[in-house]
């Protein structure tokens, strides 16, 4: 008894180390992020996610063919231009609106658009994919949706550009998650071996628009900046702290159950909120705060909406509900590149 007692304390003490460490990432990532283009005038959203592509591309390497963390997961040469190229296309796209908005939107603003990410698969799903869904997940929606609204209305750094981005970062979300169910069928990816196969396809992909577009502005700024060692060194620790919350997100998801990871994963975009308020001061009205609290709480009960629905035994009369799995551990919306919520990417 005594020892079964010690297991679950360890547990408990295992799961919340899990969890804080993944906040810490998740957090530092953003705001570095937010740091870089608001503070540094580092204002490249597509070179900042290339060197994230890159420092994360390196460190899944060498933690899969130099520290052997996790053994690899073999990929069929044709199936990595047939399958992981057209979703590392997708995620790249994920990766760089989530950079965009964050260049123009405060981060309070841009992670409360990103929990608009349920409803936007819902309806994908529901609309392109003709899936039907228990009413009670249609339910879930309206605080999400309602939340949003108010927070849109209300918002005082409100700029269309940045709102844009992180809606269709939403849209690019949400359609990765579901070309993931088909297109990597088979193949039981973590986060790790998600980074290692996808990361260089999107650096590829990214590579040169970056240059194109960016690459004057990047060479001028290099010549004109001042503490230029300093800023360097800030722009790539996000890139390797970026690799790292890929690192985290595979430890919380063993570390935790579904609903555990659901109440955490909204948790942290308030702590997110606060922290990001506390560095940047840009102006919170009452109404924008309760519109982000009531998202929040939309998408904890949208969790809890969709574990319960997945704890129903197999002959339960729900004709209608969707298919969750009972924990996430091969949901590819678990497993971003950078920040996210679940799927938020930074």
């Amino acid at each position: 008894m005594m020892e079964e007692t010690k297991l679950l304390q360890w547990s408990v003490i295992r799961s919340l180390l899990a969890i804080l460490q993944w906040w810490a990432f998740n957090v530092t990532v953003i705001i570095m992020n937010k740091w870089i283009f608001q503070k540094l005038d580092f204002k490249f959203p597509l070179s900042v996610s290339c060197i994230h592509f890159i420092c994360s591309a390196i460190g899944a390497y060498l933690m899969i063919k130099v520290f052997k963390v996790k053994p690899l997961i073999t990929v069929d040469p044709e199936d990595r231009w047939r399958r992981i190229f057209p979703m590392s296309f997708v995620f790249c796209i994920n990766i760089v609106l989530g950079n965009v908005s964050l260049r123009y939107i405060p981060v309070s603003f841009m992670q409360t658009i990103k929990s608009f990410t349920p409803a936007t698969t819902v309806v994908l799903q529901w609309l392109v994919w003709r899936k039907y869904f228990d009413w009670r997940i249609w339910a879930s929606l309206v605080p999400i949706v309602g939340g949003i609204l108010l927070t849109s209305v209300t918002e005082l750094s409100f700029n269309m550009l940045g709102f844009c981005a992180a809606l269709f970062g939403c849209l690019a979300t949400s359609t990765k998650t579901i070309l993931a169910e088909s297109l990597l069928h088979g193949y039981k990816f973590d986060s790790i071996n998600t980074v290692y196969y996808m990361a260089p396809f999107a650096t590829m992909i990214l590579a040169v628009p970056a240059m194109l577009l960016e690459g004057n502005g990047v060479l001028e700024w290099l010549h004109t900046h001042e503490s230029l060692g300093s800023s360097l060194i800030i722009i790539f620790s996000s890139g390797v702290l970026a690799f790292c919350l890929n690192f985290s997100i595979f430890y919380v998801i063993h570390s935790t159950t579904a609903v555990t990871f659901n109440v955490a994963g909204n948790l942290k975009v308030a702590v997110a909120v606060l922290i990001s308020w506390l560095i940047f001061r840009n102006p919170i009205s009452g109404l924008n705060a309760v519109g982000c609290a009531v998202t929040l709480v939309g998408c904890t009960f949208y969790g809890y909406v969709r574990h319960l629905l997945s704890q129903q035994p197999p002959g339960t009369p729900t004709p209608r509900t969707p298919r969750t799995p009972r924990t996430p551990l091969n949901r590819m919306e678990l497993l971003p590149l950078v920040n996210d919520k679940l799927d938020d990417k930074v």
